[in-house]
Formats: structure tokens, sequence, C-alpha cells
């Protein structure tokens, strides 16, 4: 018997908190998400690219006007990710383990 395994994505402070902002938003602009979640600009980019990479977020760079504008969506797999990692989570808080 064993608590069940826990994301080791997701289970970084800022990629679970950057989640947690894009799992209720359609999406997040790049400086919104960096200040939500008090991050440097290297440390947060470095983060997106692993949630991208995994598949759990998509990254857009476009352009508002003539700036450059990041945004990201998290994804249907990052959904059921995120899913997932809460409710493993909430087994560890309630004492239940998998049989």
């Amino acid at each position: 018997m064993m608590f069940p395994t826990l994301d080791p994505l997701l289970h970084s402070e800022l990629r679970l908190a950057v989640m947690s902002l894009l799992i209720g938003a359609d999406e997040a602009e790049f400086p919104y998400i960096k200040e939500q979640t008090g991050a440097t600009a290297g440390n947060l980019s470095v983060q997106l690219d692993k949630l991208s990479a995994a598949g759990y977020i998509e990254v857009e760079k476009t352009f508002k006007g003539k700036k450059p504008c990041t945004l990201c969506r998290i994804t249907p797999v990052g959904h059921q990710a995120f899913e997932n990692y809460v409710e493993a989570l909430k087994s560890y808080l309630n004492g239940k383990i998998n049989t």
C-alpha cells in the first residue's frame, strides 16, 4: 500500500503556481504570471519551457502593436495532470493510501 505519486513536474512551487493561475484563465500574459508569482523573468521562462515541453501548457509568442507578447494557456493534458495532482495531494492530506 502506498500514497499516490505526486507529479514531480507540478511539485515545484513556481510550476504549481503557474498551473494554478492558468487553470482558471483562458490565457495569461508573461508579465501577469511574473507579477503574480513573484518570479524572475529568467526563472519563469525556464519553468514555462519545462511545462511546455511536457505538453502541460502552450506558449504563444505574438505582438501587441510593436511590443512582443508571450501568452500562456493550459492544455487538456495539463488540465488533467493538474486535476490528478490535486487528487493525489488530497489523499495525502486525508491520510488515504492506494490499495
